[in-house]
């Protein structure tokens, strides 16, 4: 049979893009479709513009600070539209260049929906297309909970283009979108309140991380309330009404904000993909603060089941990223796109390891980790887990009179010396975690860390001289 093309990508995203420029570099006749602008989430309302704004929501705490090393900084005032539009420009500015290098690399781009019309034709903009092999790479998008007035509340990706900024805000989820925007909001001088199901934030990581956020969130004056249950919506004169109950109380609490941001989590795209025409399989996913509760509405998606290599049920069609049930992060997708596209066009077949993946949680404070948390060495190893930890004020505010802490931590399999997880809090965590992960992904041990010198004076050097 002949096909229109040897590989058609559906979605330009981080992993599409990846996937269709390196099948293409071996030679192979390569498409793309993308009904939303070329980039995906994470360039177009996720990792980008998102750090965008937290650069921005940084500022007012370093004219502050400057204080304490003699300047005198006058009034300053947060430019709201400039700093939006900035922010969009930007991202624009990024879509517009990997349109470009999908041109440079042949891939034919189709701005249009892909839909299965059988295991091998797609419909594109009215036409139908054959291809050889398939990859489903269409990322995820942003759900709400299901209870009454939902329909007053925003997800994370109309933050990037509120036109006026709230005075307050309510945010629905303790995952690291919503610890993320909570930073933001309050950095940039919002009133923040972040409601939370469970006892604590980000639910998954190292228990020593997770309570250095929040008591650094507190610091900063975000009000976290935990055990929130059963919710309700209703626009007042003064903005949106926000009742709730908390877990083990009978009396109804309410809270008055601007906006109620919705962060409860992501599911993937794939209502109106035609899935069930090319006969690929789903599984019930697996995705942050997702889960069915009689009182918060949440419920259980799906995510395409694939196996080490991104094939599915069929084995001439894939799916990498935020589709499928594994680690959500723009560089997985990234490096799933690429060993797909060694794999099947590169004469090179190789996977891609989901182990010792590092990760950051650009809160603030800042967070950063790479391998086990304490709590999973131990459900491995039992106790055969030893932790190294310190906290301490970073020099920094040594002179600001901030009560600034910053947290770091190593978890160590005491069987072998290897060091199995390294945790921080604080500032530059993720550019400090990243030249750490190198050590934990070569099975460096303790030891290996004890014989490295550490440059001073620096919050990374703590690291090889924990005791």
């Amino acid at each position: 049979m002949t096909f229109d093309y040897d590989l058609f990508v559906i979605g330009a995203g981080s992993g599409g893009l990846a996937a269709s420029k390196r099948a293409a570099s071996y030679g192979a006749k390569v498409a793309i479709a993308e009904q939303s602008l070329v980039g995906g989430t994470c360039v177009i309302r996720g990792c980008i513009p998102k750090k965008l704004m937290v650069y921005a929501s940084h500022f007012p705490a370093l004219f502050q600070d400057a204080a304490g090393y003699g300047w005198h900084v006058g009034d300053s005032k947060l430019d709201w539209s400039y700093m939006v539009n900035a922010v969009d420009q930007e991202v624009m500015r990024l879509s517009k260049l990997h349109i470009g290098f999908l041109e440079k690399a042949g891939v034919q781009l189709f701005q249009s929906r892909a839909v299965f019309v059988d295991p091998h034709t797609l419909e594109v903009d009215g036409r139908k297309i054959t291809a050889e092999k398939i990859l489903i790479a269409v990322g995820g998008h942003p759900v709400k909970p299901d209870f009454p007035g939902i329909e007053h509340t925003i997800t994370s990706d109309e933050m990037f283009h509120l036109q006026e900024q709230p005075k307050r805000i309510a945010i629905l989820g303790g995952g690291y979108i919503g610890v993320e925007f909570a930073g933001v909001m309050n950095g940039l001088g919002s009133q923040v309140t972040q409601m939370i199901r469970g006892d604590n934030l980000l639910r998954g990581f190292d228990e020593d991380i997770r309570t250095g956020i929040r008591t650094g969130m507190t610091h900063h004056g975000i009000q976290i309330i935990s055990n929130v249950m059963g919710k309700r919506i209703e626009g007042v004169p003064e903005g949106l009404k926000l009742s709730f109950y908390m877990e083990g109380q009978d009396e109804e609490k309410t809270l008055t904000t601007d906006v109620v941001l919705a962060a409860i989590g992501r599911t993937p795209n794939l209502d109106g993909l035609g899935l069930e025409n090319a006969g690929v399989d789903v599984v019930p996913g697996n995705h942050q603060e997702m889960s069915q509760t009689s009182t918060g509405g949440y419920s259980v998606n799906s995510a395409i089941a694939v196996d080490e290599y991104s094939r599915t049920s069929q084995p001439h069609i894939f799916a990498v990223g935020d589709c499928t049930d594994r680690i959500n992060l723009t560089p997985v997708a990234i490096a799933e796109g690429r060993a797909f596209a060694d794999t099947e066009f590169g004469n090179n077949p190789r996977i891609m390891s989901h182990e010792n993946v590092p990760s950051a949680v650009f809160s603030q404070p800042e967070a950063a980790t790479v391998g086990l948390t304490e709590a999973q060495a131990h459900e491995k190893l039992g106790e055969g887990v030893k932790c190294y930890r310190a906290q301490f004020r970073p020099l920094f505010h040594s002179l600001t009179g901030q009560p600034e802490k910053t947290t770091i931590k190593l978890v160590v399999d005491a069987n072998t010396d290897r060091v199995l997880g390294a945790h921080m809090v604080g500032e530059h965590a993720a550019e400090i975690i990243q030249g750490i992960a190198i050590a934990v992904k070569m099975g460096a041990t303790k030891k290996d860390f004890d014989a490295t010198l550490g440059i001073h004076p620096s919050t990374a050097e703590e690291f090889v001289t924990l005791r």
